[in-house]
């Protein structure tokens, strides 16, 4: 009994001894359970939206005021023609909007039928959906109260239209998500993987001694990754397009610029995770799965950011792969172009000079 808890002990000590071990186990499962506890939300509150009312009379106001004080929506826009909703729906802001027809008190007094239109963005039909379904109940109870107040059978038709996506295809928008999630996880696991095994198999030492200098070296076995990242964008660009239906609507060669900038992010992102990692599995544990869930739960590949509390937004925020899906929606659901992505390639351009210049200083440190 003496020998095998001087086992036991051993093996507390090794856990220990090892941070990294000890993070997984203890702070994974928390990290975890926050996430999936906040983020995992189906319901859809606070969201903006735009009001278009030619006809401004006490029924649209009440409308208008229904929607604002209820708690899925916040009306931040009032349009004043037609043609602006295109407009508010590019620029990202606005989830959904609602066009009175004009003269619309008017039509219900006489006519006892009144029209409006919902407007959503279809590139998440699955939150168009529910925007569309809590503005028509809101309608709906508008209407009973009118109705239970003059005992006059009001009918108000919600006309519901779907922006880029009018046929609610689901690959619309789990497309620019899936190729959000690729390029990151391959990305980062290839080049953190590949050093880590230098390191762990003791090559690395190996390989100094070459007249070359470190990070030459270092870049160099990311070269190859960057290469076959390409080939993978181009495969996951032409099933989308042959084989899922999904359009290239905008400009392909931002989509290009945009993409590749993602693939060298998430390559400094693995080169990061090699320098603070000596093991394969560490960096397999650190670049896969402590990846991937965040990629799929707060990048709005699944659930829209904006549902979260404010410290899952702000960490949202910091992931590479939550300003590529915006852009990759941008750019081939909406038929935008590089106008529409300009803080997108700002934010994705930081990001890739921060962490070239973190995993060289780390590579320097370790490597001398």
């Amino acid at each position: 009994m003496r020998h095998f808890a001087a086992f036991v002990r051993k093996e507390f000590r090794h856990i220990f001894r090892d941070r990294w071990t000890m993070i997984i186990l203890l702070v994974l499962p928390v990290v975890m359970l926050v996430l999936f506890g906040y983020a995992l939300n189906t319901e859809v509150r606070n969201t903006e939206i735009a009001v278009y009312d030619p006809s401004r009379d006490p029924a649209t106001e009440r409308l208008t005021d229904l929607l604002s004080r209820s708690e899925y929506f916040r009306v931040t826009r009032i349009l004043s023609s037609p043609g602006e909703i295109d407009a508010v729906f590019r620029a990202g802001r606005i989830g959904l909007v609602v066009a009175f027809s004009e003269n619309f008190y008017a039509d219900l007094l006489h006519t006892g039928d009144a029209q409006v239109q919902l407007v959503a963005d279809g590139t998440d039909p699955n939150t168009a959906l529910t925007l569309t379904n809590y503005a028509s109940g809101i309608i709906n109870s508008f209407r009973q109260e009118l109705t239970g107040t003059d005992s006059v059978p009001y009918a108000i038709d919600a006309e519901t239209r779907l922006l880029y996506n009018p046929e609610m295809r689901s690959s619309y928008n789990f497309v620019p998500g899936v190729m959000g999630m690729v390029l990151m996880l391959i990305c980062a696991m290839m080049t953190s993987i590949s050093i880590a095994r230098e390191k762990e198999t003791g090559t690395m030492e190996v390989l100094l001694v070459s007249p070359m200098e470190p990070i030459l070296i270092i870049l160099a076995k990311t070269v190859p990754y960057l290469v076959i990242s390409c080939v993978n964008l181009a495969t996951i660009l032409v099933l989308a397009v042959f084989v899922l239906g999904v359009p290239i609507a905008g400009s392909l060669t931002a989509l290009i610029v945009v993409s590749l900038l993602f693939i060298f992010v998430a390559l400094a992102l693995g080169l990061l995770i090699s320098s603070v990692t000596d093991s394969q599995l560490v960096a397999l544990l650190l670049s896969g799965m402590g990846l991937m869930m965040p990629v799929v739960i707060l990048s709005g590949m699944i659930f829209p950011v904006e549902n979260m509390p404010v410290f899952l937004q702000a960490l949202a925020n910091v992931l590479p792969a939550k300003w590529y899906i915006s852009a990759v929606r941008k750019l081939m659901i909406k038929g935008l172009g590089f106008s529409s992505i300009p803080g997108e390639l700002l934010v994705l351009g930081f990001m890739a000079v921060a962490l070239v210049a973190v995993s060289l200083k780390k590579f320097k440190i370790r490597l001398e």
